[in-house]
């Protein structure tokens, strides 16, 4: 018999995105990462041509107005982790992923609310020597958290 509490899960979305092609891009790395759902904060798309493996149409996306209405939906028993350059983040290559959590992205040029990195019960952040496509962070943390949970 399969222990899901045992077994984990964790969603993955973007706070205030600026194009549809990130979020396509995510959502394929998402479905092929093992997300259990996806989600947008803010901005919404309907469509994203990048999305060749359809991944709205294989695992939910749910869609919030605000970060207040995200944070008041966030799943029972799951930490949130915001991924942010900021001083109080950890490093990526030593953090270790929660068993149940949600990933938030924040846009490129705005990167995650204030009210976002106050609420994460996590911020994580790893070396690159210039900012990188949400969409390529999103990919990064998903990878990590497949290597150090197998």
């Amino acid at each position: 018999m399969v222990n899901n509490l045992e077994q984990g899960f964790f969603g993955i979305g973007i706070q205030n995105g600026k194009t549809p092609e990130n979020l396509g891009v995510l959502w394929r790395s998402a479905q092929n990462m093992g997300a259990s759902f996806i989600f947008t904060i803010g901005n919404r798309y309907a469509k994203q041509a990048c999305d060749t493996h359809k991944a709205t149409g294989a695992m939910p996306y749910f869609h919030y107005e605000n970060f207040t209405e995200f944070y008041k939906n966030l799943p029972k028993g799951a930490m949130l982790v915001g991924v942010e350059l900021d001083e109080k983040a950890v490093p990526l290559e030593t953090f270790e992923h929660p068993r149940r959590c949600v990933y938030l992205l924040g846009a490129e040029d705005h990167g995650l609310s204030k009210a976002a990195i106050e609420k994460s019960h996590f911020l994580v952040k790893f070396k690159s020597i210039l900012s990188l496509n949400v969409s390529v962070a999103g990919s990064i943390v998903m990878y990590d958290r497949q290597m150090k949970l197998e």
